[in-house]
């Protein structure tokens, strides 16, 4: 994909190197990307994809990498899934299309009545990590840390790339990719839902 079309993934890659704690491999693949896309697809030529993930994650910006948890989720139906779940989705997608403070605290309200076992749960925390202050409302404010939304949305996606059939991995990361790269570059990003 050109730089010109994913503008958004082009950021520079050297300062979300130590958030992704690569191994040597990962680490090797990436030896001469000058940003983040070009990182992504070096990881995925390596067949390092959950890397790739991850990297996508801290790379996008913090708005568009909880939508795009939000589509990886819905892609792969969970029928286990539980509607607290479920609320926390809602209300990551209720952030995304209007990010304002309450909205970003429900977020957080509804990630914390879940067990943080799904893609669900994470995506809601990345938008509550979004900003802000990690504080209760009236409490001196406490900034979340700049990588937290990534952190929460590699969480995000790569439960959602494992759960039900965890055998599809790779295909689903690969869709989740190019879903991540249309997102960047200003669409929807939305991922066919699996069947079956």
């Amino acid at each position: 994909m050109s730089q010109q079309i994913n503008p958004k993934l082009a950021v520079p890659l050297p300062p979300l190197l130590p958030r992704l704690e690569l191994e040597p491999e990962g680490e090797e693949a990436l030896n001469g990307a000058e940003n983040a896309l070009q990182g992504i697809e070096r990881l995925v030529d390596a067949g390092l994809l959950v890397e790739a993930a991850r990297l996508t994650a801290h790379a996008l910006p913090k708005r568009e990498a909880v939508w795009w948890a939000c589509m990886c989720a819905r892609s792969v139906p969970d029928p286990a899934l539980k509607p607290e779940d479920i609320v926390a989705l809602e209300a990551a997608e209720a952030w995304v299309r209007r990010p304002e403070e309450a909205i970003r605290r429900a977020a957080a309200e509804a990630a914390e009545r879940t067990s943080f076992q799904s893609a669900e749960a994470w995506a809601a925390m990345g938008a509550f990590w979004s900003g802000g202050s990690l504080a209760p409302e009236g409490m001196a404010e406490v900034p979340p840390g700049e990588h937290l939304t990534g952190v929460a949305i590699a969480g995000a996606v790569v439960l959602a790339s494992v759960r039900v059939k965890p055998e599809r991995q790779a295909g689903r990361i690969e869709k989740f990719l190019d879903s991540a790269r249309a997102i960047a570059a200003g669409g929807a990003g939305r991922v066919e839902v699996e069947e079956g």
